[in-house]
């Protein structure tokens, strides 16, 4: 079972979480909504989270087709619904970047496979109603 443990490490809006293996992460918000910026804000791990999933997914994948990866690099930008409360992610839209000795098309599938099949994180971002769109840049 996964548990988090979450705990308050300011007097305004900064947390810290513990996972079950001792894994941290802080998270707060800007300092114009009343924190100090010195964190991961929480919508924004969401898309973290979702980098993470889909990345270990692609390279699992490219390993497994005995491909060479020199490198992985992701950018996920999103949109969130405005005037509504809770906020979600309505648009999220990632730039799949991988160097490597994988073709375009390779690359592609594994990145599909990731985004459509696999990846729990898209997956739920999806149930709650995001859109995501991806691309492959082969640098």
């Amino acid at each position: 079972m996964a548990t988090i443990t979450l705990k308050r490490t300011d007097n305004d809006y900064q947390f810290q979480t513990l996972d079950e293996t001792g894994q941290v992460m802080t998270m707060d918000i800007p300092a114009d909504q009343g924190g100090h910026g010195n964190g991961v804000r929480p919508m924004q791990a969401l898309l973290s989270a979702l980098g993470g999933c889909s990345g270990v997914d692609v390279v699992m994948i490219l390993n497994k087709q005995k491909e060479t990866l020199e490198h992985y690099e992701m950018v996920i930008s999103g949109e969130r619904a405005e005037n509504k409360e809770p906020a979600l992610w309505e648009t999220i839209h990632i730039v799949f970047k991988l160097k490597g000795s994988m073709t375009k098309e390779k690359a592609e599938k594994a990145c599909a496979l990731s985004i459509d099949k696999y990846c729990s994180v898209a997956a739920t971002l999806r149930a709650a109603g995001a859109v995501i769109t991806w691309e492959v840049e082969i640098l």
